[in-house]
């Protein structure tokens, strides 16, 4: 199972999330998040649980949590849709004429 980890502290390192979750089982990947642009992390990330059973243990016990002066927000990640947040638009606005 796939977990959403946000409000992330941006000094925060993959170890030390691993560190959070690993009390609850098996991890297989933790990803944080940076701006592909500026490399500046973006607050949130995933982790994924080998168990589902142990997934929904890390959520409950982690969500809500304090870390480094942040609370986290946990919860079963949703799959990504397809075109991801442009649009199909490429990020730009359409113009319509008559």
């Amino acid at each position: 199972m796939n977990i959403y980890v946000g409000n992330i502290p941006s000094d925060a390192t993959t170890e030390e999330v691993r560190q959070l979750f690993a009390a609850c089982g098996t991890i297989i990947r933790v990803q944080l998040i940076s701006d592909r642009f500026t490399k500046r992390p973006r607050g949130f990330g995933f982790v994924e649980m080998e168990d589902d059973q142990e997934a929904r243990a890390a959520i409950a016990t982690v969500d809500g949590l304090e870390f480094k002066g942040h609370v986290l927000q946990v919860h079963e990640a949703c799959p990504r849709e397809k075109g991801g947040s442009r649009g199909g638009l490429g990020g730009r606005k359409q113009r319509w004429s008559r």
